[in-house]
């Protein structure tokens, strides 16, 4: 049997269906998680207390979690069932609420300006075109909000031989790996690897202005959890995480 998604199967779906409790268990503390993009994303995404927050391909509600801890209004969709079941499960008792719905197609149960910022971390890698995704999130936004988003880093990808394939940095492509960390078996996890000008296009053609670009370094913790992973990534970054205003 093909480890590719069908055609007409979301990529994320396939890929976090096969393994969305070991990652719901494993992301909180995760060392490219919990001590890496987590962190960085959630400084770019600022103080959330009293606002409406659309937790974008919310994954098991790791990120919503700390959101409704902090005080805000957070509504999350994700395409993976399970993943709801868990993001459900990780926030009850709070006013969050979760729905299953695809990131690649409008947000039509949504009405416009409806949210203060919209937080979308690691998810845009499993979207082929970003336009369509990030004029959706310009339209549910308030005049004034905030986008945040965290994705691969693009030359970080680039320089992974098993990424990069046969093509030019220049052109978007689809590819798939097996991914370790996560307990056997190992998921197989499809993802599209693009150049950085066709993030930030996409992004201002959609109506965004950019705020900011950062390109995190592991906190000093890492150290004592996994030495390689901290050097690593203190030389070279693995994600990027932009903001963007209204």
């Amino acid at each position: 049997m093909s480890e590719h998604a069908a055609p007409d199967e979301p990529i994320g779906l396939k890929a976090y269906s096969s393994f969305a409790d070991r990652y719901s268990a494993l992301a909180p503390t995760k060392p490219h998680n919990g001590l890496y993009e987590r962190p960085a994303t959630m400084a770019l995404l600022g103080e959330v207390r009293g606002m409406r927050i659309l937790d974008a391909a919310c994954g098991p509600g790791i990120g919503s979690a700390l959101m409704t801890e902090q005080g805000a209004i957070v509504h999350g969709f994700d395409v993976t069932p399970k993943m709801v079941e868990l993001a459900r499960e990780r926030c009850a008792g709070s006013s969050a609420e979760f729905r299953i719905a695809d990131l690649a197609k409008p947000l039509d149960w949504l009405g416009d300006a409806l949210f203060d910022k919209v937080l979308c971390a690691l998810a845009l890698d499993y979207v082929m075109e970003l336009g369509p995704v990030l004029r959706e999130f310009h339209r549910v936004a308030r005049a004034g909000g905030t986008l945040v988003f965290s994705m691969a880093h693009p030359m970080s990808d680039w320089m992974n031989e098993d990424i990069r394939g046969t093509g030019t940095y220049y052109e978007r492509s689809r590819f798939g790996m097996y991914w370790s960390g996560f307990g056997e078996p190992a998921p197989y996890v499809e993802a599209y690897r693009r150049p950085l000008a066709e993030i930030l296009n996409a992004l201002t053609e959609a109506g965004w202005t950019l705020d900011r670009v950062v390109e995190p370094r592991p906190l000093p913790e890492m150290k004592a959890v996994s030495e390689r992973i901290y050097n690593q990534l203190a030389k070279t970054p693995q994600f990027i995480c932009i903001r963007a205003k209204r």
